[in-house]
């Protein structure tokens, strides 16, 4: 009997070692990318939200405490990106969206040469932003590209000028090029959706006599209404985010008309060399994008649970 109790307990102490074992392997396999993010986002982060505390000139700096918040408060400059910002992000995603859905709608269905449509409808997201910033920029110059006098002939415009040095239609360039450049990322992902939702609803619906737009609000669009909610919160701040493009077609002008908040952080950090504003204006950002995606998230949820 009492060779059985110690045989027993003997064979208890392995056992403990080995859930303990069991419950720290995962995070040895995660310790490497754990330590990629904390080096790569966690420690920028830390360092970005502390330089706006302090305010930087050509050979030193000091503590400022909330001044540089202090300072948005009255900054125009500031004032004007945020509404730039919203214009650019809303106009952007409004037509990526929309033109994306009708794609993967199309793309759903099998016709002759889908292949090659596929090719080149995925191709705009292949190309770098700063060669399709730079190509676009080209496109709206009257000297060397052909839209100003394609909307000329069309009689959208009295002379064959650049849109981009108009401070009153500048920023639809930008817009224009943005909305070429990100209508793959929803095309791809609505059409990864779309092939997951069962054929055998849509083909009851349509026995029970639904339209082919019935269908499609009361079949599809459920179904896709998780995917599209977490697609458009990445596009959402990644063109919020996103100052390249607008940088390399127009610099923030005319006239500051296309200076969003990327921009004018980027200018403030490097031009201005106020890397404190510049930190401050971008946790601003941070802020704003973050209570975006938990708004987003929480309608997000309430979707999946009515699917």
């Amino acid at each position: 009997m009492t060779y059985a109790v110690s045989e027993i307990r003997s064979a208890g102490r392995p056992r403990k070692k080995r859930l303990s074992y069991a419950t720290v392997e995962p995070w040895l396999y995660l310790s490497p990318a754990i330590i990629l993010l904390v080096v790569v986002l966690l420690v920028p982060l830390v360092i970005g939200i502390s330089y706006s505390f302090r305010k930087f000139s050509a050979f030193k700096s000091e503590y400022v405490g909330l001044g540089q918040y202090q300072a948005m408060l009255s900054d125009q400059v500031l004032g004007q990106a945020l509404v730039n910002t919203l214009w650019w992000t809303v106009a952007s995603l409004f037509f990526q969206f929309f033109l994306g859905l009708g794609l993967a709608l199309l793309l759903d269905k099998p016709f002759w040469g889908r292949k090659v449509v596929q090719a080149l409808v995925f191709l705009p997201w292949a190309v770098p932003s700063f060669l399709s910033g730079l190509t676009w920029a080209w496109l709206f110059n009257p000297i060397i590209g052909p839209l100003p006098h394609w909307l000329f002939a069309l009689g959208l415009k009295g002379e064959p000028t650049n849109v981009l040095s108009d401070p009153s239609t500048a920023m639809w360039g930008p817009i224009v090029a943005n909305v070429w450049f990100g209508i793959p990322f929803f095309a791809i992902t609505l059409l990864a959706a779309l092939k997951s939702i069962p054929s055998e609803l849509h083909e009851a619906a349509a026995i029970d006599g639904a339209s082919p737009w019935q269908r499609f609000t009361k079949v599809t669009l459920p179904f896709l209404a998780p995917t599209i909610a977490i697609t458009v919160m990445l596009r959402t701040i990644w063109i919020a985010t996103f100052a390249d493009l607008i940088f390399v077609m127009t610099e923030g002008g005319p006239a500051g008309s296309t200076n969003t908040v990327p921009v004018y952080i980027y200018v403030s950090a490097f031009k201005s060399l106020d890397k404190g504003y510049a930190s401050a204006v971008a946790v601003l950002l941070l802020v704003l994008l973050i209570a975006y995606a938990i708004a987003l998230i929480a309608i997000r949820r309430s979707l999946v649970r009515h699917v």
